[in-house]
C-alpha cells in the first residue's frame, strides 16, 4: 500500500465526500434511465473540472496541477465506488498521457489548457476489433502533401460519444504513431455502441481524413503507444480497484444484516472464510495497482511489467469479487433494482478495456523472458 502524502490523502478525501454526497449510485442510476449517448451527467464533469481533477497530471503551465498518477488514481478509485460515469479517465489521463508524452510545446499548449479546464473531452482510440491487440493496427496514415489521410475504423471507443480530440493509433510508413484528429473534421463518423456498462463506447470511422504534418505526436520515441497505454492500464486498474473495494463493502454489510435459518449471514463461518479471502485478494490488488502508479510518477525503468502485473491482478481480482457479489446477495443481487448488477456489468467492461487478464499474464511472462 502506497504512502500518501498530505496532498494526495487530502484530495483522496475530498473525493470520497463528493462521490458519496454528490454523486451516489443513484445518481449513476437515473443517467443509465436516461439513457444518454454520452453516457455521464454534464454537470457532474463540470464540478469535478471546478475542483481540479481534470488537471491533475496536467503541469501547471497548461493549467494543471501536475499532483500525479498515483494522485489521479485515488480519485479514480473514489469515484468508481459510487459507478460516478465521467471521461475523467480516458480524457483526463489516457489521452493527457499520449500529449504530455509524445506532444510537441505547440501541441500541448494547443490542446492540454481545454482538457485541464473541462472544456474539451479527448479519447483513445486504438483497438480495431473485439480484443485488445495494439500490435495489429491496420488504420493507415498514408502521405498526402505536407499531412497525412487516415483511413481506417477504431472499435469501443470510450467516450467517444462525446469526445472534441481524438488521439488515433494508425499505422504510417515508419511505423505506427499516434495522431491528434478533431472529431469534427471531415470523414470522421461516430456511431453508438451499446454495452452492457450503459457508459459511452463509440465506433469511429475515419473515411481519408486529411491532417496536416504538426498533427502526429512525434517525441516519445517508437514504444509512444506502449507508453501511453501503460498508463491507460494502470488508470483502469485503479478504477477497478474502487469497484472491488465497494462490492466487497456491500457484501459485506447485506451479511451482516441478512439472516436466515434464525441466523445472521456474517457469523457462518464458512462465509467468514469467504471474506476474509476476498479481504487479502484485494489488498494484494491495491498493492499491486499503487505499486505501477507509483512507478509511473517516479519514472521507473520497470513501468510496462509493473502495468501488467496490477491489471492482471486487477482482472482476476475483481472478476472473483463481483461474481461472489452477485452469489453472496442471492436472488436480490440478479434483480436490475440492486446496485449489484451495475458493479458486475462495469466489471466486465473493464476487465477487457486495454488488455484482459490472459493478455497481461501473457505480457508479464514475455516481459520476463518466460
Amino acid at each position: 500500500m502506497a504512502v500518501l502524502n498530505e496532498e494526495q490523502t487530502m484530495l483522496r478525501d475530498m473525493a470520497r465526500d463528493w462521490a458519496r454526497t454528490k454523486s451516489p449510485v443513484k445518481a449513476w442510476r437515473k443517467v443509465r434511465n436516461d439513457g444518454s449517448a454520452i453516457g455521464f451527467d454534464p454537470a457532474a464533469f463540470a464540478a469535478m473540472a471546478e475542483m481540479g481533477w481534470t488537471g491533475v497530471i496536467i503541469p501547471e503551465a497548461y493549467g494543471g496541477s501536475d499532483f500525479g498518477y498515483l494522485s489521479l488514481g485515488l480519485v479514480l478509485e473514489e469515484c468508481a465506488k459510487t459507478l460516478t460515469a465521467s471521461p475523467l479517465n480516458t480524457s483526463c489521463l489516457a489521452a493527457t498521457s499520449a500529449l504530455l508524452l509524445g506532444g510537441s510545446e505547440a501541441q500541448k499548449s494547443a490542446w492540454l489548457p481545454g482538457i485541464a479546464s473541462g472544456a474539451l473531452i479527448a479519447a483513445l482510440a486504438v483497438d480495431e476489433g473485439p480484443r485488445h491487440d495494439p500490435e495489429h493496427i491496420e488504420t493507415t496514415a498514408e502521405r498526402s502533401g505536407d499531412g497525412f489521410v487516415l483511413t481506417g475504423t477504431k472499435l469501443f471507443v470510450a467516450e467517444g460519444d462525446s469526445a472534441g480530440l481524438l488521439v488515433v493509433a494508425a499505422r504510417a510508413k515508419d511505423g505506427v504513431g499516434l495522431f491528434l484528429v478533431p472529431a469534427d473534421a471531415e470523414g470522421v463518423s461516430i456511431a453508438r455502441r451499446n454495452m452492457v456498462d450503459a457508459r459511452s463506447h463509440a465506433e469511429i470511422t475515419l473515411d481519408a481524413v486529411s491532417v496536416t504534418a504538426d498533427s502526429r505526436l512525434e517525441a516519445g520515441g517508437a514504444d509512444l503507444l506502449e507508453q501511453v497505454l501503460d498508463r491507460a492500464r494502470a488508470g483502469v486498474a485503479a478504477e477497478m480497484l474502487g469497484l472491488a473495494v465497494q462490492a466487497f463493502d456491500d457484501t459485506l454489510a447485506y451479511l451482516k444484516t441478512r439472516s436466515q435459518f434464525g441466523e445472521i449471514l456474517s457469523r457462518f463461518q464458512a462465509l467468514q472464510h469467504r471474506m476474509a479471502n476476498l479481504f487479502t485478494e484485494i489488498e494484494l490488488m491495491r498493492s499491486v495497482v499503487e505499486g505501477a502508479l507509483e512507478a509511473i510518477d517516479a519514472g521507473r525503468d520497470d513501468i510496462p511489467v509493473r502495468v501488467a502485473l496490477a491489471k492482471a491482478t486487477a482482472c482476476q481480482t475483481l472478476h472473483l469479487m463481483s461474481r461472489e457479489l452477485i452469489q453472496l446477495h442471492g436472488g436480490i443481487g440478479m434483480t436490475d433494482e440492486h446496485d449489484a448488477g451495475f458493479y458486475l456489468k462495469r466489471a466486465r467492461i473493464l476487465e477487457t478495456q486495454y488488455g484482459s487478464g490472459a493478455f497481461h499474464r501473457d505480457r508479464f511472462a514475455r516481459l520476463n523472458d518466460y
